[in-house]
């Protein structure tokens, strides 16, 4: 008997809209986070997080005081909570990115959290300011808690193969710009530079994320351009035969294009043991990185 019941469904036709919606309104309580926690290496300052209801900014240090913003999924909230003052709330539902925008700082302003922002979305084409956005405006309670109950599925299998590694590793964390949930590897080697790539994000900014050797894997729900739920693989630096490398299980494949292996993630939701599944992906995509780039697996690797 499959073990998938609960894995939600994802179908990108539904999930569309929601997701760019989404998008946007992450990007905003993102740079938030951005633009209030101390500098940390490869941008670790900037992501959010997965919680037992959807999303969150964590607790963020402000001028004595301290805050968090947290998405709730469940009941279809957004929270702004501070510690010496009372909790506010915006409804999660079908709002305009100008609509949702204009609410949040206004409440940000009432709690005296005076934060600015670039107020235009990274890696995102076209990148139209937040203030503007009457484009993207669609919410569906359903495939919300869907996206967020596949990504807290994934968040533990990602934490219980982030323990096995006793090197340099990141949290599992979700990236705001991609929207995709992370875990990266670094082999404690510095990499060559990263000539960047990505639309509306600063090079110094890709360079210093890629500038140390690593193996990173994620999940990621698609766009419009590529519109299917994956979990994804890269080595950065990537040697020539590291394509070639056999990664289980065997639906799994090596994208030319996106310079990664991919799985989709019906194919690791409809697998016998999904939890299983995804977990030998990262496993032997991460082999595949550090074999082929001889890594010192001796150092960095638990014993048992």
């Amino acid at each position: 008997m499959k073990n998938n019941q609960n894995w939600p469904n994802l179908e990108f036709s539904r999930l569309k809209d929601t997701l760019e919606t989404l998008h946007q309104w992450i990007q905003i309580v993102g740079k938030i986070r951005l633009k209030t926690m101390p500098w940390q290496n490869h941008s670790w300052h900037t992501t959010l997080y997965i919680t037992t209801n959807g999303f969150s900014t964590h607790s963020i240090p402000y001028q004595g005081r301290a805050f968090q913003i947290d998405f709730d999924f469940k009941i279809h909230k957004l929270f702004i909570r501070c510690s010496n003052t009372e909790s506010l709330e915006m409804e999660l539902q079908s709002r305009t990115v100008v609509d949702f925008y204009k609410e949040l700082f206004e409440k940000l302003s009432f709690l005296e959290l005076n934060v600015n922002i670039h107020p235009c979305p990274n890696e995102i084409e076209p990148a139209i300011p937040f203030y503007e956005n009457t484009v993207n405006k669609y919410y569906d309670p359903n495939e919300a808690n869907a996206l967020w109950q596949a990504m807290l599925k994934t968040n533990e299998v990602f934490n219980q193969f982030r323990s096995r590694f006793i090197g340099k590793a990141s949290p599992v964390h979700l990236f705001w710009g991609a929207f995709d949930l992370a875990v990266t590897r670094f082999s404690g080697k510095p990499a060559p530079l990263h000539q960047g790539g990505m639309p509306n994000m600063p090079l110094d900014v890709m360079q210093e994320a890629y500038s140390q050797e690593v193996s990173s894997a994620g999940f990621w729900p698609g766009s419009k351009d590529f519109p299917v739920p994956i979990f994804y693989s890269y080595a950065y630096p990537a040697t020539s035969n590291f394509a070639e490398q056999k990664i289980i299980p065997k639906q799994a494949y090596y994208s030319q294009e996106m310079g990664e292996f991919i799985l989709k993630y019906d194919d690791v939701r409809n697998s016998e043991n999904p939890e299983k599944t995804l977990y030998k992906f990262l496993q032997t995509t991460y082999e595949a990185a550090a074999n082929t780039s001889n890594w010192n697996r001796n150092k960095l690797e638990m014993k048992y």
